[in-house]
């Protein structure tokens, strides 16, 4: 049976995260309504992992098989034209029967923003707005004691039952423009509520003028009372699931 894979964008305002819930709005289950509308028949769709509530993506993969032979553009114009506004899919290939979007994944990428301003705009969208000021120096040097592999229990959300604790974590920065600070974390894995707890652990360092080295501290401790609060997730998006180990961040 032919399998395809799709990347699929949207907006996590207003959806309770990717993966389907019981009387729940998830990204999984507006996918399968769509897609299951076009093959007549109930079609289950994979995703390449979950997103919380409120995250956005621009790169997030499924896959989902069926019998029908698609043509790429009518696909996408037909499955778009069902889908609500704030999710939407951009691509759309047939791949090999062995491709999984889950379990092929080599690495994800995340990028988080904060806009640090005394006033506050009404466009500013997908970010988390702060007056306090930042160093980027300062910021970069705690991301750096996350390289590699580390036990990240303390940056896990302990409202989980998923055991896994170990990412490998091929890059963690902050770049600057303005007063805008993007956050790029490339990994093989994220925990639940991993980064936006590595974004509060950033801020409360920053806050209460903290060692950088304050970060490793934290990480070695593996105790999540000891890390910063959980930061919103509207300044989070999935921006790309890479199938290769080349980790290239063009998007």
């Amino acid at each position: 049976m032919p399998r395809y894979a799709i990347i699929v964008e949207y907006l996590g305002n207003e959806f309770s995260g990717s993966q389907w819930q019981p009387n729940k709005r998830t990204i999984q289950d507006e996918l399968i309504k769509a897609i299951s509308t076009l093959t007549k028949k109930k079609t289950k769709i994979i995703l390449s992992g979950r997103t919380d509530k409120g995250v956005h993506a621009k790169g997030q993969i499924a896959h989902f098989d069926s019998t029908l032979e698609f043509e790429k553009d009518k696909f996408l114009y037909q499955v778009n034209g069902i889908l609500p506004n704030d999710i939407s899919i951009r691509d759309f290939k047939r791949v090999e029967d062995r491709f999984h979007a889950q379990k092929s994944a080599k690495w994800k990428w995340y990028q988080y923003k904060i806009i640090s301003r005394k006033v506050r705009s009404c466009f500013d969208e997908r970010c988390l707005y702060t007056r306090q000021d930042f160093d980027i120096e300062r910021i970069n040097k705690m991301l750096s004691y996350l390289i590699g592999e580390h036990d990240f229990s303390a940056f896990k959300s302990s409202n989980t039952s998923n055991p896994a604790k170990i990412c490998v974590m091929y890059k963690a920065q902050c770049t600057k423009s303005g007063d805008e600070y993007l956050f790029d974390f490339v990994a093989d894995r994220f925990l639940y509520n991993m980064i936006r707890s590595i974004i509060g652990t950033v801020i409360m360092i920053e806050k209460d003028n903290l060692s950088p080295s304050k970060m490793n501290e934290i990480l070695k401790s593996k105790d999540r009372t000891k890390a910063g609060q959980t930061a919103d997730s509207n300044g989070l998006v999935l921006k790309k699931v890479s199938y290769t180990q080349e980790i290239k961040l063009e998007a």
